[in-house]
């Protein structure tokens, strides 16, 4: 799995024991990505670059504009265009515009986007335009095979092993989807935790394989309302995490009949909705 996109900072390391070092620190990257669709500018999201086609095309699914690669023409980088007089401090290409062509078959409503224009790379719910419209939006999941205890806590450190760039800078979120034998099918890297896992849905959308029934999604931080959101649009029916879920991630995942399991790690999780077998 290539490195996610860091950057060195020199630091002064200090230890009470050694003194002080001056070290060169690798650091994950964190920029802006502008998302188009059909050229128009619909959200602007801080996260780390690499797999940004699968990004953008995890973002418009989990927002509920596109649902399956046949809605996408193209996905393609936008560049600052020269014009005809400019010289040559005119700005080069960014790479951080994407721009999401559609199918003429879909409808696209911008306002039907929940999001504000920007978002952070850690904005959990925000811009949502209120709760009970996210909610609306998901009918209750078909009945899964549940998992069992056993098989989830092998799955941190099958997580934890396809994490390179949290290894190099302690820096990174991950989401990783699982097939039902605990097989890691594909696992995502990012400074926003909503971003992994758009990129993990964009992956599998991209790949014609939505919806994700019969799947896992592991994700290594604590589970939000919008995390939940995002892995029911995506039909992803147990949802796991290493850290702790919120209030409304709870109400939401019983609500719509979705498994949802927290502080996963070292052997021990707490259901917080659904059921296990042993």
């Amino acid at each position: 799995m290539p490195l996610p996109a860091t950057q060195l900072f020199p630091v002064e390391r200090h230890s009470l024991a050694g003194g002080v070092e001056q070290r060169d620190d690798p650091l994950a990257t964190e920029e802006p990505l502008e998302l188009r669709v059909n050229g128009r500018s619909v959200a602007v999201v801080m996260r780390t670059p690499g797999h940004d086609r699968e990004l953008a095309a995890g973002f418009l699914a989990t927002e509920g504009v596109i649902r399956d690669a046949r809605d996408i023409l193209d996905i393609v980088p936008c560049e600052f265009q020269r014009a005809a007089d400019s010289t040559d401090s005119a700005p080069p290409p960014t790479g951080n515009v994407w721009d999401v062509l559609l199918a003429p078959h879909v409808t696209f409503d911008l306002a039907r986007l929940t999001r504000h224009v920007f978002t952070s790379s850690s904005c959990g719910l925000c811009g949502k335009a209120t709760i009970d419209a996210v909610r609306a939006e998901f009918p209750p999941q078909p009945p899964s095979p549940p998992p069992s205890a056993a098989l989830l806590s092998t799955l941190p450190a099958r997580l934890r092993a396809a994490q390179p760039g949290f290894s190099l800078t302690g820096g990174l979120h991950a989401s990783g989807l699982f097939d039902l034998a605990g097989q890691l099918l594909v696992a995502r890297e990012d400074v926003g935790r909503h971003n992994a896992l758009d990129k993990v849905v964009g992956h599998a959308l991209l790949a014609s394989q939505l919806p994700l029934a019969g799947r896992i999604l592991l994700v290594s931080g604590r589970v939000s309302f919008e995390l939940v959101q995002k892995s029911l649009a995506a039909g992803i029916p147990c949802l796991a995490a290493i850290s702790a879920p919120t209030t409304a991630a709870v109400a939401l995942a019983r609500e719509t009949g979705q498994t949802l399991v927290g502080f996963l790690r070292d052997g021990r999780m707490n259901v917080y909705a659904g059921t296990l077998t042993p």
